[in-house]
């Protein structure tokens, strides 16, 4: 798992005054808005005694811990300990990590790292949101499988016709003509040539009357941390999908999805394009739950690969840049307990890097107790 990105954790429509839960990372936090309207992401556990800030409640701008009622500001500081007679001060370390927020795209963004703002990869664009001539839906699903695992299945071109049949691909035509990858240092992209399926159901209305192409192009993308995008070319129009692959924990991912049309573009047509959605992720699901090794491999020579399959090629090149940078999750972000043996994520805020004297204030045991370990060669 990658640290020091923006990760969009949430449906903007999803969060309001009430905490709200999400996990990210393995590390769990809360969402809530101030008065204001803005939104504010907290680790979702209290430093006195690890409660869980989530089941609280929001006065004004603060979060109430439902434990022993210690409340924080938005950017994470206890501005009140309930117990505490009012003469006696507040420990400067009663504090959680605050980590940075962006609405963007109908999705709810935090900045999981502690990088200062100048140096933060940028959140990819998605044109499609502020075009009129798109309708928009959304989808989530969980699946039991790494999320590098769900990532690298939608670039994944060769797969369709075998996965998915003629619901979206063709047996009968699976070749894949050579492509090009364009790649920077946040995302990689290709148009793929594909021959299409013949058209059903709803969809199909549209295709009466009109010749059957021989192959469309499909672009494939994905955009660092956990983005990938399926924009298919439609002789009736465009359908574009941007799959967010949210790491719960290492073996379960919550796939959200954005996905556009500039068909059918009213309300009515909405259900039957999550059915379509839902219909493509059903199908994967399975097949993604199955693969092994679970987690990819660090090593590249450790799986065979061919030329279809330059868009994983170049994430996991770019992947082991990272690693090596240390962002790649674990060591100091990985707390571990001794009784019983238990571990944890937690990610440090930007907070930190700011007050280097109040480091300590952020490090939490795991639940069970134990004191702060880095296992050797831990892989998250």
């Amino acid at each position: 798992m990658l640290k020091n990105f923006w990760y969009a954790v949430e449906f903007s429509g999803r969060v309001g005054r009430e905490p709200r839960k999400v996990t990210c990372l393995g590390q769990d936090f809360v969402l809530y808005r101030t008065a204001s309207g803005a939104v504010t992401c907290l680790s979702d556990l209290c430093v006195h005694r690890g409660g869980a800030l989530s089941m609280g409640k929001v006065n004004g701008d603060c979060i109430t811990c439902p434990y022993h009622g210690w409340q924080y500001d938005a950017d994470g500081v206890c501005v009140r300990i309930p117990a505490n007679s009012p003469e006696r001060s507040i420990p400067r370390k009663a504090r959680v990590d605050a980590y940075p927020t962006l609405e963007r795209y109908g999705m709810v963004w935090a900045f999981l790292g502690d990088l200062p703002e100048a140096e933060r990869p940028p959140i990819p664009e998605i044109p499609e949101w502020d075009d009129p001539a798109f309708r928009a839906v959304e989808y989530e699903m969980v699946v039991d499988a790494n999320y590098e695992r769900t990532f690298e299945n939608v670039v994944d071109a060769s797969h369709t016709p075998f996965v998915h049949g003629t619901a979206f691909g063709n047996p009968d035509k699976p070749e894949i003509p050579d492509f090009r990858v364009q790649q920077t240092d946040w995302s990689a992209e290709a148009d793929i040539e594909l021959s299409p399926p013949p058209p059903k159901g709803l969809w199909g209305l549209l295709f009466r009357g009109k010749p059957r192409p021989e192959y469309v192009t499909v672009t494939n993308a994905w955009y660092l941390p956990n983005i990938v995008k399926l924009h298919v070319r439609l002789p009736i129009g465009d359908l574009l999908l941007y799959d967010f692959n949210i790491p719960l924990s290492q073996d379960r991912t919550l796939v959200k999805i954005l996905g556009f049309r500039n068909f059918f573009t009213g309300g009515w047509a909405d259900a039957n394009t999550r059915k379509r959605i839902e219909k493509i992720l059903l199908q994967d699901r399975p097949v993604v739950e199955s693969q092994r090794p679970e987690l990819l491999p660090f090593d590249l020579s450790d799986e065979l690969h061919v030329r279809s399959d330059a868009l994983q090629v170049a994430y996991r090149r770019r992947r082991t840049q990272l690693i090596k940078q240390g962002w790649w999750v674990g060591g100091d972000d990985v707390i571990t307990g001794d009784a019983p043996r238990r571990t944890a994520t937690v990610i440090a805020s930007p907070a930190r890097r700011d007050n280097p004297e109040l480091a300590s204030a952020w490090v939490h045991k795991a639940r069970n107790g134990g004191q702060p370990h880095d296992p050797a060669g831990s892989a998250q």
